[in-house]
């Protein structure tokens, strides 16, 4: 059957899961001091599947990150001008600057999935992108940028069982769009594509990584420990910082409460109210 993944592994503690994916984010917070002192520049792609767990897997990794370091880069739909461009130049503009790591939630790997198979590119811009795409990437890595492309796998039926969850889920619910919907009906053409992008994509210089993601916990730990471990980071020596001494009052005097706009104390109205049950993604827990 489509979709069909091996045997399905033991599922992971979730204390286990907590306590490593901490380990995980304070080393990440390594690597990031090490790109910051040492000016240097990643990229990291983020594709797969519609509800693949792309977005969760990026969350934790920038959890604790600086967000002037590690930046999140998620392009709309490209307007009528961009589309007269040169298709990888929408892109150039958002490649990181020395210090910088940016994580690309989706890419220009855009055309090679949901442009080839909804038809929002021409057969001749398919394959242009697929003969370009490894120069661009190989002109990227000659002038130094360090690339790792991820590419998280689900199958068809954790695919259907997600877009089912977020349907009636309020807080997730604006993830489905009709184009999500429709990779329901188009999961072989889908199939087809990726396979296509990974015979011209997949070189030498910058492999796809595929992350197996029925499991989103195991995903994200999986591929955060790789990241980490295919990046020659090394631990940072930090400058000893001493709180300096308060100085001596001169006299100021703090403006009256009575002149400010105060926000309504809110949290007082929650004091005879039950504790509200915190809210678990069912994704996670599935």
């Amino acid at each position: 059957m489509a979709g069909m993944t091996s045997a399905k592994p033991v599922k992971l503690p979730n204390d286990v899961y907590e306590a490593e994916l901490l380990r995980l984010q304070a080393e990440l917070v390594e690597m990031q001091e090490w790109v910051r002192s040492t000016g240097q520049r990643i990229v990291v792609v983020f594709e797969g599947r519609d509800a693949a767990g792309k977005g969760g897997a990026i969350k934790r990794v920038t959890e604790y990150l600086n967000p002037r370091i590690a930046q999140i880069v998620a392009l709309p739909a490209p307007t009528e001008r961009q589309r007269s461009e040169w298709y990888f130049q929408r892109y150039v503009p958002y490649l990181p600057s020395a210090g910088q790591i940016k994580l690309f939630d989706r890419s220009w790997y855009n055309r090679g999935g949901v442009e080839r198979v909804m038809g929002y590119c021409t057969p001749e811009e398919h394959q242009r992108f697929l003969r370009q795409c490894p120069i661009f990437e190989r002109l990227l890595i000659e002038d130094g940028i360090i690339l790792r492309k991820y590419w998280f796998s689900v199958s068809d039926r954790q695919q259907e069982k997600r877009f089912r969850s977020r349907l009636t889920d309020p807080m997730r619910r604006w993830k489905l769009s009709p184009t999500d919907l429709e990779s329901l009906t188009r999961w072989e053409d889908y199939s087809r594509a990726k396979d296509e992008m990974f015979v011209h994509t997949d070189i030498p210089e910058a492999r796809w990584n595929v992350v197996e993601s029925e499991d989103k916990k195991r995903a994200r730990i999986n591929m955060i420990a790789h990241l980490l471990g295919s990046i020659p980071y090394q631990p940072v020596e930090h400058a000893t910082l001493k709180l300096p001494k308060r100085p001596a009052s001169t006299g100021y005097r703090r403006t009256e409460r009575s002149l400010q706009h105060a926000v309504p104390d809110f949290c007082a109205t929650l004091v005879d109210h039950p504790p509200v049950k915190a809210y678990v993604d069912p994704e996670d827990e599935s």
